[in-house]
């Protein structure tokens, strides 16, 4: 039995130039495609009009490429980023947290509700998060391929050693191990897409869609509170969570996890 794994992919498929194409963006792209795909399929199962598609879709990805990039560098590295700009906009690089993600498809569906549909948020949501988990699994496996946000050291025989001079490694230089660390990328990829198949049994086969706000709020509970436990197996991101109870992570996700309990109470509440 192996003691442990020796994590060794390379966080590129192909380079243009000193241009890497990786991953990280493909499994980011994948997810979002197979997302399009069910939501289409909810639009023609519910009849509704095409148009209103297309511009979720812009709303979407608009949304959570700016909330998630702009979360991840205003809420754990402000100082880096805003004296250095122009790494924001270095997404291919990884670098996007879900907490940012999540506002910022909120803000975009509250524009997509007044501009587009003329309906609650709420009805958008619901339809939404289905395919959201895929996309967040699809990043934490980006992650895993780039060796980053993995977790404290342990003998457990799954541990990964990932390589801790990645950059270095990439221009030549002999990898540098870490010690064997919890693989937490796996850890929430597994829970996202339990979430995932749950959120796509709910509208398809017990058509929770009616409830409204029913998905949207089952959604936020498995999703951050997976993520709150996660984080105590995963290593600070930056150096200020070390003098922290809990860590950013944590404290992010504590009012996702109260605002789906508070959907979901609402929906019961609801007669059809």
């Amino acid at each position: 039995m192996l003691s442990f794994i020796t994590w060794t992919a390379d966080p590129a498929i192909f380079s243009i130039g000193s241009r890497e194409i990786r991953w990280y963006g493909l499994a980011f792209a994948f997810g979002f495609l197979i997302g399009y795909k069910i939501v289409e399929r909810m639009w023609k199962n519910e009849k509704l009009d095409t148009a209103w598609l297309d511009q979720l879709l812009i709303y979407t990805m608009i949304g959570t490429v700016v909330g998630a990039r702009l979360g991840h560098c205003l809420l754990y590295a402000p100082q880096y980023y805003l004296s250095n700009p122009i790494e924001i906009l270095k997404i291919w690089e990884g670098g996007l947290a879900s907490h940012g993600g999540t506002l910022g498809i909120i803000i975009a569906i509250y524009f997509y509700s007044k501009k587009v549909s003329h309906k609650s948020m709420m009805w958008a949501f619901d339809k939404l998060v289905v395919p959201t988990g895929l996309v967040a699994a699809m990043i934490r496996l980006g992650n895993l391929m780039n060796h980053e946000i993995y977790g404290h050291v342990t003998d457990v025989p799954w541990g990964f050693r990932f390589i801790d001079n990645l950059h270095q490694w990439k221009m030549g230089a002999a990898p540098v191990f870490t010690a064997p660390s919890h693989p937490t990328q796996l850890y929430e990829a597994l829970c996202y897409l339990i979430t995932f198949a749950l959120c796509m049994w709910l509208y398809f086969r017990k058509e929770a869609f009616k409830k409204e706000g029913l998905i949207f709020g089952i959604f936020m509970i498995c999703v951050f509170a997976s993520r709150f436990f996660i984080e105590f197996l995963k290593n600070d991101q930056e150096e200020f969570e070390a003098s922290m109870l809990i860590n950013m992570g944590q404290v992010l996700s504590i009012p996702f996890v109260l605002a789906g309990c508070w959907f979901v109470y609402r929906a019961l509440q609801k007669k059809n």
